[in-house]
């Protein structure tokens, strides 16, 4: 089977119509009589739904399937395995899913033995479908160079032995000022410059998408200088959604998106689905819960906290500073103020309030204690409620920071393919911008790792070692 519409069509109404046969099938009376007989499993009673109820039961699993199935009905290229692995692993939600209405006492949910039967044949069936109808590399190759970076673009055609057509990428560093075109100025085949011979210019970024689907590109070697913008992101994302591959030169790969870079491989492959999207519904779905229910609870502590710095010192509760945000976009962050008013222009030099140390003299009574129990940080709540940060992520930094970071440790910009955090696991480690390289390590071992219950463990030690804080500066303040 091709790709394109026939693969998503075969997709969808295989994985539909397998549903439903399984699903009518196990609801038939001599199915659940025969079930009946399996020990344990078989109870409690076997139980047959009517007409209304069966069509009921089955709408809601499919809707289930189709939701947890979905990244499945892309044609992207995928190994034998990887099609079961991934197939079984969605299948699961779906029927976890199904399962929690049962327990709910849902009104027109699957009983038990119904549930099981179905899972057991989708488990058994779907798998088999989706790995006869998956996508496989075509015999002749056609691959496009998509990027900005005319160093990498030279080593990928160097270390690649594949038919490049042309390039996609924006005109100004290639097009030579005043070079003949050949066709309309965005999206014609322009003259390229020396560099690349003669291979064609397909057009801009923007026909990316033309480009793939016009040329039957099945291969995209990528080479931005930057991959942590925006531009990179969209790049591979079109390529996700037509199942083309995408390779990388090692020498320009980010290892944030590539596995297992072997010092003998020219070109890596980079991983299109590194994240799954149900892990981001979980995390965001927790990130949610738990700034809303932090602010709701904590409200008597920020009336409080907000009292006692009006009465400590003159000037705003709050203090606010850009951070950097993902993908290199900046935000605003906001805090408790620790220090007095314009304590940076005393001085003359632009310090963070999370820069000055306990000892500084511009740090307010009041703010000596919210820094010691971090309850400075409870305003970023609202941060995360918004969607500007997350719960668990790299810590965001100043801008002028970032830079002054970035020119000293190469894969600064790779904390930026995630949301910032409030935590992260390079702060329950004690790891700062003060250790750069340490931080990063930190950093860009969550993003690999980040899931849900990771995001979890991080915050349960971070409580842990705010209560701690909090403790030891109770302790503190009684014995002075």
């Amino acid at each position: 089977m091709t790709s394109g519409w026939r693969y998503r069509f075969a997709s969808v109404s295989g994985a539909v119509v397998l549903t439903a046969v399984a699903v009518t099938v196990a609801n038939y009376p001599a199915i659940q009589d025969a079930f009946a007989m399996v020990p344990f499993l078989g109870r409690p009673a076997p139980t047959v739904l009517s007409n209304g109820e069966l069509t009921f039961a089955l709408l809601t699993m499919l809707a289930a399937v189709f939701v947890t199935v979905w990244p499945l009905f892309k044609p992207q290229p995928r190994r034998t395995l990887d099609t079961i692995f991934l197939t079984e692993k969605r299948l699961g939600v779906a029927l976890l899913g199904m399962a929690a209405l049962g327990y709910f006492d849902y009104t027109f949910r699957l009983p038990r033995s119904t549930l099981l039967l179905t899972a057991a044949a989708l488990s058994a069936l779907l798998p088999v479908w989706m790995v006869a109808i998956r996508r496989r590399p075509s015999q002749q190759s056609r691959a496009v160079l998509v990027g900005d970076d005319t160093e990498a673009m030279r080593d990928l055609l160097e270390a690649t032995d594949l038919p490049v057509i042309g390039y996609v990428a924006p005109p100004s560093p290639y097009q030579r000022e005043g070079a003949p075109s050949r066709g309309m100025a965005d999206g014609g085949r322009l003259e390229q410059t020396s560099a690349f011979g003669e291979m064609s210019r397909l057009g801009g970024l923007s026909r990316l998408e033309e480009v793939l689907v016009e040329e039957d590109v099945d291969t995209v070697l990528v080479a931005f200088a930057e991959s942590d913008r925006a531009e990179f992101f969209g790049a591979l994302d079109t390529c996700h959604e037509y199942g083309v591959s995408v390779l990388a030169h090692r020498a320009h790969a980010n290892h944030v998106l590539t596995q297992g870079i072997k010092d003998s491989e020219e070109l890596v492959e980079i991983d299109l689905e590194p994240w799954d999207w149900l892990d981001h519904v979980a995390k965001r779905a927790f990130d949610v819960a738990f700034a809303g229910g932090g602010l709701l609870v904590l409200s008597p502590v920020i009336a409080v906290i907000a009292v006692a710095l009006k009465l400590d010192s003159p000037g705003p509760v709050l203090y606010s500073q850009e951070r950097t945000a993902e993908f290199g976009d900046t935000f605003t962050i906001s805090k408790f103020r620790s220090m007095v008013p314009d304590a940076e222009s005393e001085t003359g030099v632009k310090l963070s309030e999370e820069d000055a140390g306990g000892v500084d003299p511009r740090v307010t009574r009041v703010g000596k204690v919210l820094r010691r129990t971090h309850l400075d940080e409870i305003p970023q709540l609202w941060s995360i409620l918004m969607g500007d940060m997350s719960v668990v992520g790299p810590r965001p930094e100043r801008p002028e920071l970032d830079a002054d970071i970035e020119r000293g440790v190469e894969d600064w910009p790779s904390r930026w393919f995630v949301k910032p955090g409030l935590t992260g696991l390079a702060q329950i480690n004690d790891a700062t911008g003060h250790e750069p390289d340490r931080k990063l390590r930190y950093d860009l071992e969550y993003i690999r790792k980040q899931s849900f219950w990771f995001d979890v463990k991080i915050v349960i030690r971070q409580v842990w070692q705010v209560l701690g804080d909090v403790v030891a500066t109770i302790r503190s303040r009684s014995s002075e």
